[in-house]
């Protein structure tokens, strides 16, 4: 894939993620789709399967009641996207800082992997909405 349609996949992967069109998400990743969370995070752990996404995405915006994604910038390499980015969260929480890695076979995404600046915005979300 070339860098111009790398970027316009992940477009179109993060509005169906954020649409809830998990049919399509599902048809933009591979069946062996994995997903790595750094551990020391309330998501961490490696997550696999066509539908890892959809299922790590409902938890996790459920869960810090993320409120938008701004992407900041991306960058392209072989099979490779990388998107900086800054979860925004209610409560005036600080945003979290992260870098979401994208491996590509196969004209679908293979493996997804981000990459937190620092992990405590994360947390400190996790510990602000847990009893909402």
């Amino acid at each position: 894939m070339t860098p111009q349609q790398m970027s316009t996949f992940i477009d179109e992967l993060y509005a169906a993620s954020g649409s809830g069109d998990w049919d399509k998400v599902a048809s933009m990743v591979t069946d062996d789709l994995v997903i790595s969370e750094a551990p020391g995070l309330p998501m961490e752990g490696t997550h696999t399967g066509k539908d890892a996404l959809k299922n790590l995405y409902l938890d996790v915006f459920a869960m810090l009641q993320v409120e938008s994604l701004e992407m900041v910038e991306r960058t392209f390499g072989g099979d490779h996207a990388c998107c900086i980015l800054k979860m925004h969260y209610g409560k005036g929480l600080e945003p979290a800082e992260l870098v979401e890695m994208f491996r590509f076979e196969g004209g679908k995404v293979a493996e997804i992997k981000p990459f937190y600046y620092d992990p405590a915005p994360v947390r400190a979300a996790a510990a602000a909405f847990s009893g909402s």
